[in-house]
């Protein structure tokens, strides 16, 4: 960690080739905690450099001392996707156990106050990072601003896991008799079928649920963007159907992650969701040094099926592991923010 009496400095960009070396290489060293926003900042960059116009807003806060060059410690982005606006995520190269909040604090309050010259307060709807940087910045932000936390803030509270090439874990998992399978990426005619299993997931993500005209439209998404799996299966002599989906939208050069499992609720209890995660993984792995997810401190059951796929620090009895750290999600009162979607 550095010293307090670090000097530091924050800089606001709108375009993605604006971003300074420094920050490409520090995406690049800690690909797997930035892949909340290092994938999109990525994209947006391809897009620009191709004469598509992006918007995005990325906010940097740098250090600097007279013994070393500078150093990126937080990069804050508010960008878009294609179903709304994202959350406002924090990414810090610093370990959890090094955020120390002499440090930490005004460095997030500079941050918050740039955010605020750059983007008018009803777009903050949520903050998801590291969960001692959400609770301070979201504490900061509504100091500064008078937009409460929702009475219900806690949208999403959940560990960041990854799984290797050494790590994975191959496994045959058995399934009924009366049925048959296969694992494939999405095709066209999937749509519908993918679109009803983005919908029961959304119902199970409160505040974003979908409707289903939107549920059709992320489908549409994944399917012709070729990020969304699917494990269709069938009886004997009867027509097939999707049981689960698996989706991949974050990939950089070194990491892809996997942002969406859910399985149908006729076809649960069959090792649906580990069968088809775990073919998506060793897919991802054959280009990738690590595939990462996040799972919900409060769903033990999807932790015990990745934890069987070889997602690490996850298990009933795991260790702490370096880099399977605690993120959290704060929404604000949405009566005085406009909610997104991710």
């Amino acid at each position: 960690m550095p010293s307090v009496s670090t000097n530091y400095a924050i800089d606001t960009y709108t375009s993605a080739l604006d971003l300074p070396d420094t920050v490409w290489e520090s995406f690049a060293a800690f690909p797997r905690d930035s892949n909340v926003m290092y994938p999109h900042a990525l994209k947006a960059r391809r897009d620009e450099q191709e004469g598509r116009l992006t918007k995005g807003l990325w906010i940097v806060c740098t250090s600097t001392n007279l013994l070393s060059s500078p150093s990126v410690d937080f990069v804050l982005s508010c960008t878009d996707g294609p179903l709304g606006s994202y959350p406002v995520f924090i990414f810090t190269p610093i370990p959890p156990s090094c955020l120390d909040s002499e440090y930490v604090h005004p460095r997030l309050e500079a941050l918050a106050r740039a955010l605020l010259a750059a983007i008018p307060s009803h777009r903050v709807f949520s903050v998801f990072a590291p969960d001692a940087i959400t609770l301070m910045f979201t504490s900061l932000w509504t100091d500064l601003t008078g937009v409460l936390l929702d009475p219900e803030p806690r949208y999403y509270a959940a560990k960041i896991t990854y799984c290797t090439k050494r790590s994975f874990r191959p496994r045959q998992t058995s399934i009924f008799p009366d049925v048959e399978y296969t694992l494939r990426l999405a095709r066209e005619d999937d749509i519908s079928g993918v679109a009803e299993l983005c919908l029961g997931f959304a119902r199970e993500s409160e505040p974003f649920v979908l409707s289903e005209e939107g549920a059709q439209r992320e489908a549409s998404t994944l399917v012709q963007n070729s990020n969304v799996w699917v494990h269709e299966i069938w009886r004997r002599g009867q027509q097939s159907e999707i049981a689960s989906i698996v989706a991949v939208t974050r990939t950089s050069d070194t990491v892809a992650a996997i942002t969406k499992v859910y399985t149908n609720l006729r076809w649960r209890k069959r090792g649906c969701a580990e069968r088809l995660t775990r073919e998506v993984t060793k897919h991802l792995l054959k280009t990738k040094d690590s595939v990462v997810l996040y799972v919900a401190h409060n769903n033990p059951a999807a932790a015990k099926v990745y934890n069987r796929v070889g997602f690490v620090g996850i298990g009933p009895e795991s260790e702490s592991v370096e880099g399977v750290d605690s993120w959290l999600e704060l929404g604000f009162d949405r009566k005085q923010v406009q909610l997104g979607h991710w």
